[in-house]
C-alpha cells in the first residue's frame, strides 16, 4: 500500500480494516510502521498540500478539506498548509486556476460564465473577495 504513495495513519487503518484484518493486528502493524517512519502524517500532509497547490491549483480552504479527508489532525494540517503556502503567491495561484479554466482566453464572455467561474473558484478553496477581484479584471468591457 505504501509503495505507491504516502498514506496517513487513518488511511492505512481503513484499508487494513476493509481487508478484514483483526483490530489488534492493525494496531500492531500501524505501530510498527510509525516506529519505522513508513507512516508520517506530517509528511503526508505536506505531500497532499503540495499536490493540491502545485498540480491542481487549489486554495487554502480546499487544501484543508483534502487534509481532513485524509484523516490528518487539525494541528498537523494547519502546520503543513502554513509551510506550503509560505512559498506561494496566493494571487498567482488563483490566476493560474482561472487561466486553466478559461482555456487560453483572456476575458469572461458574459455574466453567466462569470457566475459559473465564481462558483468554481470558491469550490477550489479561494477567498470570495480575492475571486471577485480576479474575475472583475477578466470581465469583457461593456
Amino acid at each position: 500500500m505504501l509503495g505507491l504513495r504516502e498514506l496517513s495513519e487513518r488511511q492505512v487503518r481503513q484499508r487494513l480494516a476493509r481487508k478484514a484484518y483483526p483490530q489488534d493486528e492493525i494496531d500492531e502493524a500501524v505501530a510498527r510502521l510509525c516506529q519505522e517512519r513508513a507512516i508520517n502524517d506530517q509528511r503526508v500532509a505536506e505531500a497532499i498540500a503540495r499536490t493540491e497547490t502545485g498540480i491542481r491549483k487549489r486554495g487554502k480552504t480546499r487544501v484543508r478539506l483534502q487534509l481532513e479527508r485524509a484523516g490528518i489532525a487539525k494541528d498537523t494540517a494547519r502546520q503543513a498548509i502554513d509551510e506550503v503556502f509560505e512559498g506561494i503567491d496566493g494571487d498567482a495561484l488563483l490566476e493560474a486556476s482561472l487561466r486553466k479554466r478559461l482555456r487560453g482566453r483572456d476575458t469572461i464572455a458574459d455574466d453567466r460564465e462569470f457566475q459559473r467561474l465564481f462558483r468554481y473558484l470558491i469550490g477550489q478553496g479561494f477567498d470570495s473577495d480575492q475571486v471577485m477581484q480576479a474575475l472583475r479584471s477578466k470581465r469583457r468591457p461593456r
